[in-house]
């Protein structure tokens, strides 16, 4: 693997990560087209970042596909073996989302559950390293988009010619036998290509094409480019839980969406009724926006900001 100091961040470098967030199956010779370089340039830089560890591909389903409901499940743990129970956690199917947080001292997850199902609360509070456990559910995501930090390389026309073809002509879609095999497939390698797939899962190149194509139509299931936000020259990361009163927190949530130091902003059941995760410069950025941009909203009654360690599991575990 390439030491990341030997080929530190260009401007192509940049340009290619955001081209993947607009189309995360973007073929090498489009995105070379766009960039004005050649196919095998690009080809080249994408393998070096991957190969790095500076950039993954995977997916993601809709909830609404599976019926699942979303739970936000806290945990206050012994720092001792923090990872190992992070990193068990990341291989459970049903959860979306582990970090880490408050230098190993909690665990924070999203777990994915039949709508009226329960999370499996219990035996994570049987768990020796557990000290106490929470869940509330996950009522609905309030940002459009994702993080600005990592999608500000590329022009308003290069933006549209990336864009995928019929981004914005949604159409229901019932799940199908081919999804068991495939969404989990696209998780692991969001790039993997029809003729791999088609191998692997035992279907046809054309059937695995056409349902793939189907499913990002009706946006069930989007591609997701992980990328450590430390890449881009940010080091910090906190997840704020705060509480906000019920008629001000529409207005609290667009108001923080707009800003460039958000990357998610959900809302939930519970005391703590928004969650929202942040990125930042450093800790004297933090520091900043917290005292001068969260103090100044109304609405906010009670915030809690407990920084992220490490992620063990941001969309598909890692094999």
């Amino acid at each position: 693997m390439e030491s990341d100091t030997h080929h530190p961040l260009d401007n192509l470098d940049l340009q290619l990560l955001h081209a993947l967030q607009i189309d995360g199956r973007a073929s090498f010779s489009r995105i070379a087209e766009v960039l004005g370089v050649s196919d095998r340039t690009v080809a080249r830089r994408y393998e070096r970042l991957r190969a790095a560890g500076k950039l993954r591909v995977t997916s993601a389903t809709d909830s609404d596909l599976s019926g699942a409901a979303e739970w936000v499940v806290r945990m206050r743990v012994l720092p001792h073996g923090t990872d190992v129970l992070a990193r068990a956690l990341a291989r459970r199917p049903d959860t979306a989302w582990v970090t880490t947080m408050s230098s190993g001292t909690e665990i924070a997850c999203v777990f994915r559950v039949p709508d009226g199902g329960a999370v499996p609360l219990a035996a994570l509070a049987r768990h020796p390293q557990v000290r106490d456990v929470s869940a509330q559910q996950l009522l609905a995501q309030l940002m459009d988009g994702r993080w600005r930090g990592r999608t500000s390389a590329l022009t308003g026309s290069q933006i549209d010619a990336l864009r995928p073809p019929h981004e914005d002509e949604a159409a229901p879609v019932s799940p199908i036998d081919l999804d068991r095999a495939l969404v989990p497939a696209l998780a692991v390698d969001g790039r993997a290509t029809y003729p791999d797939l088609a191998r692997r899962l035992g279907w046809s190149e054309s059937a695995v094409r056409r349902r793939l194509e189907e499913l990002r139509r009706a946006q069930v299931l989007r591609l997701e480019v992980e990328v450590e936000p430390v890449v881009f020259g940010y080091s910090t990361q906190c997840v704020l839980w705060l509480t906000v009163a019920p008629t001000h927190l529409i207005d609290v949530a667009r108001a923080l969406a707009a800003d460039n130091e958000v990357a998610f902003i959900g809302a939930m059941t519970g005391v703590h009724n928004l969650i929202v995760i942040t990125v930042l410069r450093d800790s004297a950025a933090l520091s900043t926006y917290l005292t001068d941009r969260i103090s100044a909203l109304n609405g906010i009654e009670r915030m809690e900001a407990t920084p992220v360690t490490s992620y063990a599991k941001r969309t598909a575990p890692r094999h």
